[in-house]
């Protein structure tokens, strides 16, 4: 198991490889921490862990202004951006749904009833 501290401070030295090394030694744990917060949230909630880390590990590795310390201070700042991402999914506009509850589709839908398709023209109301 490598020293997850060293690995960041090389990565802040300008390392790319440490970063790489890096991910296996704490995907596991950001997606523990990804289950947890998802656990929290509503039932039908779309997104998945997975999908929940990886966002979050772009977010993290975009990080330039922090002084990583170590592990524990990494996965504490992917806990703050883990709610900070699911908090701007929850605020994202809600698709709109069919009678059924099920979304609608832009690509289901018909075109304006007009001879080709386009919009009728203000001018001729």
């Amino acid at each position: 198991m490598a020293d997850v501290a060293a690995l960041l401070d090389r990565w802040q030295q300008g390392d790319k490889t440490a970063l790489d090394e890096m991910l296996p030694e704490v995907y596991e744990e950001l997606r523990r921490l990804a289950r947890v917060f998802l656990s929290r949230e509503r039932s039908d909630h779309t997104l998945q862990p997975t999908e929940l880390v990886h966002e979050v590990y772009m977010k993290l590795v975009a990080q330039r202004e922090v002084d990583w310390r170590n592990r524990a201070h990494f996965l504490g700042v992917a806990a703050q951006l883990t709610r900070r991402v699911l908090l701007h999914y929850a605020e994202r506009p809600v698709p709109r749904r069919s009678a059924r509850g099920t979304p609608i589709a832009w690509s289901s839908m018909k075109p304006w009833p007009s001879s080709n398709g386009r919009l009728p023209s203000t001018s001729s109301a």
